[in-house]
């Protein structure tokens, strides 16, 4: 590559982004402060995703409303070849589109301090080039021709060998017609292992027809694992079988069983408190998608869920809870939220549509083995203290937020969330711990073996051989660091404006006013989630002018809190009770917020305008939430009168 284009520096001030975007031109390397986490939902928002996944049509949508500033199809427009950003470069959700917008709006190669997990990944098996090498761009800079495939030779030796073959489904091909073997030792002695690496080790490929499993597995390595149970949403689920298809025809899905797909992100569109405006914009290139997918998937025999079908509809990741995962299993979706069923002590982690295009095919996932953090909980959270507080204390410490655990571009980083302080908590509370560990920059959360878990299981039939199929750390097993919590240290916490791990004591931002209440997603829509919030409200009053919108994470969830009176109690006060899905945790349902509002959401991410509307979002635990709506500024609910 010869610098032909121009260079986009995405930084912190609005003033010197327009400039750039009206032809000035940046000297040297890192003369503008780099912005923080610039994220697939500033790549390319929930609005445009609905419009399809080639870079024909989302190119002119990339980085669309950018800190408020990038105009629609400026990016092309203003021949910007290169694209650099600072820290955590593509986080938040899975959406391999994020890349795809990246090559139609003509971009050759982006440059940032770090990259996210599965961003990188997807960037890897699609096929754009990215570096941390910020010479690269003085090489630019003064005229070098620079050799971008050689680019890929710095990365580890997986990533390697999939470039070498020209992509991640062509590589399963001829791994399928057994021309390959594995780029990685399987001749290796065992040794004291963590959750992550022994589930990882346990699935090892170790070459065609022979048996899975090596002795250990080391953070860093990559390998190929085999995968349990897959799913797809409308989103992704068309661009999945697309590639599938692509490349393999009407071959078969492999292990059909262990798959589904899931109408969840739209089914909420067309309520009548959504904006018109977001009717227009997204209701049919939604539909449009939900089709193509359910299509796709009954010519390959992939079962649906969804509102009217055979089998429940709800958020993927709650369902997979509920009726899918097992402990001991790699669980993958096109989601980045598809760490929830880490509740259930499996490995279970976002990927990109290339990469599930291959594991459907193959059975096999790509794992670069994580770092594992081991998070020790103690105390007693007396009643008050949720886990949403938890989390977002954790992920909003410096030591994840600044991604201190990271030494090599290509690091990931799990949480294996064990200790006593755990036992108070089922598994819908606990679930919000481990789905919400990829806001923090990790691959995932999974949590040891616990009488929840158990129990969860017991109660739903899937508990035979449990003792057999749960894993446990060794001892002796490494960790990264081990974190030891008390609760009484972690205060009532929320997420301020703009990033999950913007983490802030409660009791510093009460001044804040709320006008826009949420308690909904798979990480605030549970049973667990609808009781918190009930038992705030029980006998008080909404603030005048203050709505409220409640969505359950699935049919199980809205039966039974139907069933406890909850949803008509709330929708008594006045709240918008909705079916089962998404909403609005991405802008796609009742809840979304109006022009002047600030919203407290009990969803999981709070980048700008992921919501619908440019408002700023504080994210809360259910009981906060409530207690919110009644005073109309965010409270604790231990401050309230007596009901």
């Amino acid at each position: 590559m010869k610098l032909s284009g121009r260079i986009l520096w995405l930084c912190e001030d609005p003033v010197a982004l327009r400039q750039q975007l009206d032809g000035a031109t940046v000297d040297g390397v890192e003369a503008l402060p780099l912005a923080f986490g610039v994220n697939t939902d500033a790549m390319i928002s929930g609005a445009a995703c609905t419009l399809g996944y080639t870079g024909e049509i989302l190119g002119p949508y990339f980085l669309e409303n950018f800190e408020e500033t990038v105009r629609k199809d400026e990016i092309k427009r203003g021949d910007f070849a290169v694209v650099v950003g600072g820290d955590a470069y593509g986080s938040g959700s899975s959406r391999e589109v994020a890349v795809v917008a990246h090559q139609g709006a003509g971009v050759q190669l982006v440059v940032a301090h770090s990259f996210q997990r599965i961003f990188q990944e997807n960037m890897v098996y699609s096929g754009l080039p990215f570096t941390t090498d910020f010479g690269v761009l003085q090489r630019l800079q003064r005229g070098d021709d620079v050799d971008l495939p050689a680019l890929a030779q710095e990365l580890p030796p997986f990533f390697r060998a999939v470039a070498s073959e020209g992509g991640l489904l062509r590589y399963g091909t001829r791994l399928l017609a057994g021309e390959l073997s594995p780029c990685y030792e399987t001749e290796v002695p065992a040794r004291p292992m963590n959750c992550v690496e022994k589930i990882v080790a346990a699935r090892t490929w170790t070459g065609t027809g022979k048996p899975f499993g090596v002795g250990a597995v080391a953070p860093g390595d990559q390998v190929l694992c085999e995968v349990g149970f897959r799913g797809v949403h409308e989103y992704t689920g068309g661009m999945v079988m697309s590639l599938f298809e692509s490349e393999w025809g009407r071959a078969a899905v492999t292990r059909p069983e262990q798959v589904a797909a899931f109408e969840d992100h739209f089914v909420l569109i067309d309520q009548p408190t959504v904006p018109d405006t977001v009717k227009r914009a997204r209701l049919r290139p939604a539909q449009q998608l939900r089709d193509e997918m359910v299509e796709a998937c009954e010519r390959g025999g992939i079962r649906v869920h969804g509102p009217g079908r055979a089998l429940q509809a709800g958020v993927c990741h709650r369902i997979v809870v509920e009726d899918y995962a097992q402990p001991g299993e790699i669980i993958v979706l096109t989601d980045s939220h598809t760490p929830t069923a880490g509740v259930l002590n499996a490995f279970a982690f976002g990927v990109g549509s290339t990469a599930m295009a291959f594991a459907l095919r193959t059975g096999l996932i790509p794992v670069t083995v994580p770092k594992t953090v081991r998070v020790w909980v103690e105390g007693d959270a007396r009643g008050v203290l949720s886990p949403k507080d938890l989390i977002l204390h954790l992920i909003g410490d410096p030591y994840f937020r600044e991604e201190q655990w990271r030494s090599s571009p290509t690091d990931t980083c799990v949480i294996q969330l064990g200790g006593p302080g755990l036992d108070q908590w089922n598994v819908d509370e606990l679930s919000v711990l481990t789905n919400m560990t990829v806001e923090g920059g990790l691959m995932t959360g999974i949590v040891e073996p616990c009488r929840a878990i158990e129990e969860f299981l017991r109660a739903r039939g899937r508990d035979a051989g449990l003792q057999r199929r749960f894993v446990a750390p060794d001892e002796g097993a490494q960790y990264v660091r081990t974190v030891r919590v008390h609760l009484d240290d972690v205060p009532l916490t929320v997420a301020t404006p703009g990033d999950s791990r913007n983490r802030k004591p409660l009791a510093e931002v009460a001044d804040v006013a709320i006008h826009n209440v949420v308690i909904a997603s798979c990480t605030g829509g549970s049973l667990a989630d609808l009781r918190a919030a009930d038992a705030v409200l029980r006998g008080r009053t909404l603030k005048p002018g203050v709505r409220v919108t409640v969505t359950p994470s699935s049919a199980q969830v809205h039966e039974a809190a139907t069933a406890e009176g909850i949803l008509g109690r709330l929708a008594a006060l006045g709240a918008v009770v909705t079916a089962p899905g998404c909403g609005s945790c991405i802008g796609n349902g009742p809840g979304i917020p109006l022009a002047g509002e600030t919203t407290a959401s009990t969803t999981n991410r709070n980048f700008d305008r992921r919501m619908g509307g440019p408002g700023p979002v504080y994210l809360v635990s259910p009981a906060v939430a409530a207690a919110s709506a009644v005073t109309g500024h965010l409270t604790d609910p231990r401050t309230l009168a007596p009901a």
